[in-house]
C-alpha cells in the first residue's frame, strides 16, 4: 500500500495539473454557452415582446388556429370562383353579327342575324328581314350549333363569327 501512496504522491502534480486544465477548459465552454443561451433569450424577448403572450406554446397555438381560419376561407373562396366559372361559361357572351341585304331588287344592308351563344355553342338567332314595305324578325333557338328550326346561310355565318369571338 505504501507502493500505491508514493506513485501517487510523485504524480500528484501532474493530476492536479490536468485536473485544473480541464476545469479551466470546462469554465471555458460553460462561459460560451451562457453567452449563447443570453443572446437566444434575447431574441426570445424579443419576438414575444407586444404579442401579449406568456410562453411560445400559445403563441404558436394562436398562430395555427389563425392559419386554420384562413385556409377554410380559402377554401370558401376556391369553391366560389369555381362556381363564378360554371356560371360563366353558361353565360350568352358571344356575339356575332351579320348584316346583309335581304331583297336584292331594292333596299340596301338593313337586314341582319345575329346569334347570342354560350361556350356550349347554344343560345338565340335573331333574324330581322328589312324591305321598303315591311320588315319582319324572326328568333330561333340554338342548342350545340344547331336549330329544331332551319337556319338560313346568315344565320349559320353570325353562329359562327359569335363562335369566333369565344
Amino acid at each position: 500500500m505504501s507502493d500505491l501512496n508514493d506513485l501517487i504522491s510523485e504524480q500528484l502534480p501532474g493530476i492536479i495539473g490536468g485536473i485544473v486544465l480541464l476545469i479551466l477548459i470546462l469554465l471555458v465552454l460553460v462561459l460560451t454557452q451562457g453567452a449563447k443561451l443570453r443572446k437566444v433569450r434575447r431574441k426570445y424577448e424579443t419576438m414575444m415582446a407586444g404579442s401579449g403572450v406568456e410562453d411560445l406554446e400559445t403563441l404558436l397555438i394562436d398562430l395555427k388556429t389563425q392559419v386554420d381560419s384562413v385556409e377554410d376561407e380559402q377554401q370558401q373562396q376556391r369553391e366560389s370562383v369555381s362556381l363564378a366559372l360554371n356560371k360563366l361559361q353558361m353565360i350568352k357572351g358571344n356575339i356575332g353579327i351579320k348584316r346583309y341585304n335581304a331583297f336584292s331588287e331594292r333596299g340596301s344592308d338593313l337586314s341582319f342575324s345575329i346569334a347570342i351563344v354560350d361556350a356550349d355553342r347554344s343560345g338565340v338567332v335573331i333574324t330581322a328581314l328589312y324591305s321598303r314595305d315591311s320588315s319582319y324578325v324572326y328568333a330561333k333557338p340554338v342548342e350545340a350549333g344547331q336549330s329544331t328550326y332551319p337556319l338560313s346561310p346568315e344565320e349559320v355565318e353570325a353562329i359562327t363569327l359569335a363562335l369566333q369571338k369565344a
